[in-house]
């Protein structure tokens, strides 16, 4: 992925939705593009603090949440932690993909399955929340 393409995109689609990406909101996102699977707020926090000197824990959760809400990036519940969004452009729900081995993420577009699971849920009578399906195996780089 090269950064600089997907921060101007990133900056266009926060236009288009009539937000602002902040010169704080661009630089969480430019840290957390610099790793490469799931990363932690306490890392970003911590990556801040190493630049500025100070940086108050609200103010980069904020700036997390804002680009969640704004689909940037994904909340990961299960690993407690956020990926970057490839696919900020369009809506979808992803499927995530973490090698347990190299901790390398993978984000793929699950629209279609996640309807399948949705309808089997519902025939069931249980309504899904929507969410991100996060899936732990072995990529193919470390099978190789």
């Amino acid at each position: 992925m090269d950064k600089t393409a997907f921060l101007a995109a990133a900056e266009q689609h926060c236009q288009r939705l009539g937000c602002k990406l902040t010169a704080l909101r661009r630089r969480v996102l430019e840290l957390v593009l610099g790793y490469p699977g799931v990363v932690k707020a306490y890392q970003v926090l911590a990556d801040l603090q190493k630049e500025r000197g100070v940086a108050a824990p609200p103010t980069v959760y904020r700036a997390l949440d804002f680009l969640v809400e704004n689909g940037l990036l994904h909340r990961v519940e299960a690993l407690n932690g956020f990926i970057v969004c490839e696919h900020f452009d369009c809506p979808h729900e992803g499927m995530i993909l973490v090698c347990e081995r190299c901790g390398g993420v993978t984000e793929l577009d699950a629209t279609g399955p996640m309807a399948a699971l949705r309808d089997a849920s519902a025939a069931a009578g249980f309504a899904v929340t929507p969410q991100n399906l996060v899936l732990t195996g072995t990529c193919q780089a470390c099978r190789a």
